[in-house]
């Protein structure tokens, strides 16, 4: 009867037309030598199996990374499945998240209901009923050596289950109709694939021939997860509270569906340009937000980006970091051509958000302007440039100042004020819970602007973690 049993699970295993990578992980590849174990009948491979797939199992808990599902039943090996079922990119899901689940074709349905079975019988196998199989093998270690194996429940998470992992564990079939419903919303939400499964990631030039459970592999280049993106929230975030309301309110409008314009965040450094875009990571995370870093130096790819960004469910946000261009760079034409000007429409779920020092993105010189500064002689080259004796030099500044024209919202952080950057560390010296007195914090404040960076939000954080590392080493 067991061994029946086993042999019925190994080959669905075998079997996943759709979800065959569910079991392409060390998890999967020891779960899979444990039933091949128990269907040949051999006690003590079973039992190194079993072991295995323990290990396998608390590593794969103790590094968790973007979304984390949990059963009902808190068992380590079905929440697993439930997770890796949820977060697969494959044909189906990648329908479900296009149209839904009523435009689903009928051949990938069939497909799909074929595949849920099988893996609804691995996901049922749990530790009691596998510890249970090992103790009646004949062996030398007998039912002892199955009881003294530990549980996976004891390795379960604590969280709360989502509602979806509920339906799963209490329905009669994976293949119902109700099931594709569910699994199509709960795509809506959260995405599929290593797009759903994190929410921040880095955009990297060339070819990737990789295997790499963090990699994306698209045209000229792949996506690469952030397991674990800067934690930063605005409640970490002081000051600047105009600039902020204007970037949550277009970012809402974005997550809305609602049309939403291109951010740029630009003026002075250490003023939170930067941080602001990563909180709102932190934020809309829950609600299908996802981040990508691209550098300036590859800007050309965002055309293949897009393409690939264009059919899923989750609002994307291409966020370039300390964007601006030198006199001879001409990677800004890339960038132009996409916020605005290409016969190709910007995906509806994909939004730029950029920071940069300078408002107006491209260097200008004095020769675009057609100033005599620049020339050393009649017709001869630019004392700050090279391209002074340009004839239509006007059309070169236009063209350079219709950059930053392009982003349909601009957001000025300039230097804080003596009293607003006191005011900034003393909010986050209570926060952080440091017990100075006022006039001492505000002249060790003034002191490391003066030695250090300047006034600024990250001068004010930086002061603050010297006192609380100084704070904790006196005590």
């Amino acid at each position: 009867m067991d061994e029946h049993r086993w042999k019925h699970l190994h080959d669905c295993a075998e079997t996943l037309m759709l979800w065959h990578s569910v079991l392409k992980t060390p998890v999967g590849a020891a779960f899979l030598r444990l039933i091949t174990a128990l269907a040949s009948g051999q006690q003590r491979p079973a039992l190194r199996s079993y072991a295995a797939l323990t290990g396998a199992l608390a590593q794969e808990i103790t590094q968790p990374s973007g979304q984390s599902i949990s059963s009902p039943s808190g068992d380590a090996w079905q929440s697993y499945v439930l997770e890796r079922v949820l977060a697969d990119e494959n044909p189906f899901t990648q329908a479900l998240a296009r149209n839904g689940a009523a435009a689903l074709p009928a051949g990938l349905a069939r497909l799909a209901a074929a595949d849920l079975r099988g893996l609804e019988a691995l996901y049922r196998t749990d530790a009691e009923t596998v510890r249970a199989a090992i103790a009646r093998l004949d062996g030398d270690t007998g039912a002892a050596g199955a009881a003294g194996l530990p549980t996976w429940r004891e390795l379960g998470a604590a969280t709360e289950p989502p509602p979806i992992a509920t339906l799963l564990d209490r329905t009669t079939g994976w293949d119902d109709p109700e099931v594709f419903r569910a699994i199509a919303a709960h795509i809506a939400r959260a995405g599929s694939g290593l797009l759903g499964r994190y929410r921040a990631f880095r955009w990297v030039h060339g070819e990737h021939d990789t295997h790499s459970p963090l990699c994306l592999p698209l045209d000229f280049g792949a996506l690469w997860a952030i397991p674990h993106p800067d934690p930063i929230r605005f409640d970490d975030l002081v000051g600047y509270a105009p600039q902020r309301r204007l970037l949550l309110q277009n970012t809402e409008h974005f997550l809305a569906g609602a049309p939403a314009n291109n951010v740029l965040l630009y003026g002075d450094r250490g003023t939170g340009k930067s941080a602001s875009i990563k909180a709102l990571l932190n934020a809309y995370g829950d609600r299908g937000l996802r981040l990508i870093e691209i550098a300036k130096t590859d800007l050309a790819d965002l055309p293949h980006l897009l393409a690939a960004l264009r059919s899923r469910r989750e609002r994307f946000i291409i966020f370039v970091d300390d964007l601006s261009f030198e006199h001879h760079e001409t990677h800004y034409k890339d960038l132009k051509v996409l916020l605005e000007g290409s016969l190709e429409s910007r995906p509806p779920n994909v939004a730029l958000y950029a920071t940069s020092n300078r408002r107006h993105l491209v260097q200008e010189r004095f020769s675009d302007r057609g100033s005599p500064r620049a020339m050393v002689g009649a017709g001869g080259p630019g004392l700050f440039g090279d391209g002074a004796d340009e004839i239509h030099a006007q059309d070169t500044l236009q063209e350079k100042l219709s950059m930053s024209d392009r982003f349909g919202l601009a957001l000025t952080y300039v230097t804080p004020l003596q009293a607003e950057y006191l005011e900034i560390v003393e909010t986050l010296a209570a926060r952080a819970g440091l017990t100075i007195p006022q006039e001492t914090l505000r002249q060790r404040a003034l002191a490391w602007a003066t030695q250090h960076n300047g006034r600024s939000g990250r001068a004010a954080r930086q002061l603050i973690d010297f006192l609380s590392g100084e704070a904790l080493v006196s005590r």
